[in-house]
């Protein structure tokens, strides 16, 4: 089986009904449903009918220790078969513990907590992240694991806080990592992919609070981006083009700006390269009721209700959508802009909306922006397998000129040889996975595909 046939065959719908079997660690006892369990868009259908839930790290390394093949589950906001197993998965949803560190300044987190749950704590304590993805929905250790992003020139991917983890191996050993530990290895083990073990807990460095105000501008052309594209991803602390691809233009800017300590207010000018400051307030997909969107008009607020697109309770929408996401070296951001344009009427009818957002570049082996500063082209496209799979491969055609990454949690038909050259610690990588799990009690056919094909 081809990695395109694979792809396609896991992010479609079984229609055999499949019973689910809850497993509870302490009472080794099945609870059994009738409904098949998805993944949170819908797009895949889980191969395993074995769930566990464990409410302890004690509980969680016991599975571990009795289960031959198992894969951590995570919130299920991965749209392909990177959680998948044909034998068990173990949800950590219970493990939702946060223990604030004033004086060093960390949260440790149980590996069920997600950042909407998160973010309210750690700000009633006066802390931030600096930086949340469009969904505060998602676990904090399922994005870090597949270096999940926001947005902004100099803001990293999630990751880039992780300063510890906790995590269980293959024979059930505890074991404590972190970056003062481990050095250069810990660049490694944050971005894990799920492969070295089940993480239970991990430890984020925090900063002060801060406030955010954010305004959408609309029909920024393209043209613009020529000669002005950093300045543009540079005016706010964080800064969001949505495009359908269609007139050669960005149909909505997003500006979230950090207000200074004390400030109570913040300056948007009515115009911005030749866009102009709606009047209304906006959902990024056209047509869209914008309730579920977080405040707009340039009204300060909390950094979390202000950095992601979605407020903290609302879930944006059913669910029912593809996503795809490539990031290119930045300083070739406007010719890959370019390029994918050159498809926008194959494009759009199967499109809601494309995201193009600026990542700074890290160390961490497996991060899609490893010493790169990246433009991030994402895709969420209509809940259309067939159509989206027939146009992966147009789509990385015209970006594989600038050696672009997709997205770990993201589908994709682009070849394990070539992504595995696109990572230059990937030899590294598979070395820590040999390490971590040599019977590849984790690994499951998207490691095997992605990773240990070639």
């Amino acid at each position: 089986m081809n990695k395109r046939q694979f792809l396609t065959g896991s992010g479609s719908v079984l229609t055999a009904a499949m019973l689910s079997r809850f497993v509870s660690a302490s009472e080794q006892d099945a609870v059994h449903q009738t409904a098949p369990r998805t993944n949170w868009a819908g797009n895949l259908t889980f191969h395993t009918d074995t769930l566990y839930q464990p409410k302890t790290a004690e509980e969680v390394q016991h599975i571990v220790k009795s289960c031959d093949k198992l894969r951590a589950l995570g919130r299920g906001h991965s749209f392909n078969a990177i959680a998948d197993s044909t034998h068990a998965q173990i949800s950590l949803k219970q493990l939702d513990s946060i223990d604030i560190d004033a004086k060093a300044r960390t949260a440790t987190v149980g590996a069920g907590v997600t950042y909407g749950k998160l973010a309210p704590i750690i700000d009633a304590q006066g802390f931030a992240v600096p930086n949340l993805a469009s969904l505060p929905h998602v676990s904090v250790i399922g994005a870090c694991a597949t270096a999940t992003h926001g947005s902004g020139s100099n803001n990293g991917n999630l990751a880039t806080i992780v300063s510890g983890l906790e995590l269980v191996t293959a024979d059930g050993t505890l074991h404590t990592l972190s970056r003062a530990k481990d050095g250069d290895r810990f660049l490694g083990q944050v971005v894990n992919l799920g492969g070295l073990g089940v993480v239970t807990k991990t430890t984020l460095d925090l900063q002060p609070t801060f406030q955010v105000a954010q305004v959408v501008y609309e029909n920024l052309s393209f043209s613009q981006l020529e000669h002005h594209l950093d300045e543009i991803f540079l005016s706010g602390y964080s800064v969001s083009l949505f495009t359908d691809w269609q007139n050669h233009r960005a149909t909505e800017v997003w500006v979230k700006r950090r207000l200074d300590p004390g400030t109570t207010s913040i300056a948007f000018a009515p115009e911005f390269f030749g866009a102009t400051q709606a009047k209304q307030k906006l959902h990024p997909v056209a047509g869209h009721s914008a309730e579920s969107c977080t405040e707009q008009f340039g009204v300060p607020g909390p950094w979390y209700e202000r950095l992601p697109h979605f407020k903290l309770n609302f879930i944006p929408s059913s669910g029912a959508e593809i996503q795809t996401e490539y990031f290119v070296p930045r300083e070739h951001a406007y010719e890959a802009i370019l390029a994918v344009e050159q498809l926008r009427d194959r494009i759009t009818p199967h499109l809601f909306i494309t995201e193009l957002r600026t990542v700074a570049p890290d160390n961490l082996w497996l991060s899609m922006a490893y010493q790169r500063p990246s433009l991030a082209i994402h895709f969420t496209w209509k809940p259309e397998n067939d159509a989206v799979q027939a146009l992966l491969p147009l789509v990385e055609e015209k970006l594989a000129p600038f050696n672009a990454r997709p997205h770990w949690a993201k589908v994709n038909t682009i070849p394990s040889s070539t992504l595995q050259r696109l990572y230059p610690r990937m030899s590294d990588y598979k070395a820590l996975l040999k390490q971590y799990d040599p019977e590849g009690k984790f690994r499951n056919r998207f490691l095997d595909t992605n990773i240990f094909s070639a």
